[in-house]
């Protein structure tokens, strides 16, 4: 019997039990921080994903597998960014919701300040859509802009488990290659938010571009081709022209089963990655400050300490951002 809950029983966003940050008191964080200062970043969007899945799917992904973490290891969760970044593939698309990049790595810089000023200063943004092209300059600009010490780590989650997309000629268990809203994608969705969709309303598109396959890689790089997914326009067409269904692919043969392992794998690489941090740097440890930034050892031990104890807020050092 598998360890996981593969569908979850139920989601937390509302719950009264300690996994959200927003669900706590600040008598609850304090605790938390005295035994676990990891905190899970779920980097969401809302965008149309066919006629048989919830807008909110990218969203509900990553905050279902954020929460299995929690309980098993006991780090903290934030409520979602449900809004994201996107492709200029995706603009016109009824239901997506398309955040400028400025706002959206503006929006992340002010998530990850607000949460190390809160005491949490290891970070896992788990990102469930399609803007991994994005989020590491997030990361980037807020370090050049704060310089302090920490450990954040951007994970797209089909990165982590790569070998479970294989098709069933190269020994996988899925029948078409993963791109959105698919066969793969949708099957995930079923394993992990079944409440959310529909299958009776499932549909299939075809997928094409204007290049021979083989130049262009599809969703999530996975097949490593010479040209990331999100490295090119102009090489296939935009999704309100050639897929206003919402679904790239087929939709229709998703299977939780197809699933199962890909998601039993993932929750535990994610598992090994929060226990190999904290058992890197324990609760209250950090990467040297004096080798990860060049602002004054005294600047850093005010920042360290907090506004609550004697020290400064982040926002002392940059803000606006």
């Amino acid at each position: 019997m598998s360890k996981w809950e593969i569908p979850p029983k139920q989601g937390y966003m509302e719950s009264s039990e300690k996994l959200y940050f927003q669900n706590m008191t600040w008598h609850d964080i304090e605790d938390r921080l005295k035994v676990n200062d990891l905190i899970i970043l779920p980097i969401g969007s809302t965008e149309a994903h066919g006629p048989n899945a919830c807008t909110g799917e990218d969203t509900f992904l990553v905050t279902r597998m954020a929460e299995q973490i929690a309980k098993k290891t006991g780090c903290t969760i934030a409520q979602p960014l449900w809004y994201g970044s996107h492709p200029y593939h995706h603009m016109g698309m009824p239901g997506s919701i398309i955040v400028p990049e400025e706002y959206f790595i503006g929006m992340i810089k002010s998530m990850m300040a607000g949460f190390w000023n809160a005491g949490f200063r290891k970070q896992i943004l788990l990102n469930g859509h399609g803007q991994e092209y994005v989020i590491p300059t997030a990361i980037h600009q807020f370090a050049k802009t704060f310089k302090v010490p920490g450990v954040f780590i951007n994970l797209n989650w089909y990165h982590a488990v790569q070998d479970y997309f294989k098709t069933k000629k190269d020994g996988g268990p899925y029948e078409t290659q993963f791109i959105h809203a698919d066969e793969a994608e949708t099957s995930w969705a079923l394993a992990l938010l079944p409440e959310f969709m529909n299958q009776e309303d499932a549909v299939d598109t075809k997928p094409t571009g204007y290049l021979p396959e083989g130049h262009i890689d599809k969703a999530g790089n996975l097949l490593h081709r010479p040209i990331a997914w999100y490295g090119q326009v102009g090489c296939g067409p935009i999704e309100i022209k050639a897929y206003p269904e919402g679904c790239v692919g087929s939709s229709t043969l998703a299977d939780p089963e197809k699933a199962r392992a890909g998601v039993e794998a993932l929750l535990d690489y994610m598992v090994k990655l929060h226990d190999d941090i904290m058992k890197a740097f324990p609760v209250g440890k950090l990467p040297p400050a004096n080798e990860l930034t060049e602002r004054e050892p005294a600047e850093i031990e005010a920042l360290l300490k907090g506004p609550l104890n004697g020290g400064k807020s982040i926002y002392s050092v940059a803000y606006p951002f």
